[in-house]
């Protein structure tokens, strides 16, 4: 892990807040969950949040183009919102003797960019138009969590197709917009 590249501070801080908690469970016995959230999106997103599913809904509703760092062959799992506040609420009510461990949560349902783009293009029934620039320093090609901890633990996955998903949340960000 590049512990000075442009992300440190994003991924060093969820390390440390990580081995914090641990520590603490470990020295006062403290019961603790930790839940590592992966490409969350859903309503009440922020229009400005950053996020990319955020970006291409908003970006889309106002006719411009949809910007892409990278070629748009690179990765990422989307968990819809109803979805992880599921294994958050499961994780909290689990009391299994590996309780404090980490766990994953998001989808193992791994689109490009690209793909996720012609589903809102689908969505919204027309072909949307891309700008594609040189996709940041340490951006990874990939992003899939491991789920099977939370799998096992809670007998959880995301039960939400994404094509549904995307539709509620683009008539949300449509409704927000008005």
């Amino acid at each position: 892990m590049n512990t000075i590249g442009p992300r440190a501070c994003y991924d060093e801080g969820k390390r440390v807040a990580e081995t914090l908690m641990s520590d603490y469970h470990r020295e006062h016995k403290v019961d603790i969950r930790i839940l590592r959230i992966f490409n969350t999106y859903g309503p009440r997103m922020a229009v400005g949040d950053g996020r990319v599913v955020s970006n291409f809904i908003v970006q889309a509703l106002r006719g411009e183009p949809l910007t892409v760092y990278g070629d748009g062959t690179q990765t990422r799992s989307f968990c819809y919102v109803d979805d992880l506040i599921d294994a958050m609420t499961g994780l909290m009510e689990y009391g299994g003797p590996d309780a404090h461990l980490p766990v994953n949560a998001g989808s193992t349902d791994e689109r490009s960019m690209n793909e996720i783009i012609d589903e809102i293009g689908r969505t919204l029934g027309r072909k949307l138009d891309v700008v594609y620039h040189p996709r940041p320093g340490d951006d990874p090609e990939r992003r899939r969590p491991d789920c099977s901890r939370v799998q096992r633990m809670l007998n959880w996955r995301p039960r939400v197709p994404l094509a549904e998903d995307l539709r509620k949340t683009i008539e949300y960000f449509r409704a927000a917009s008005s």
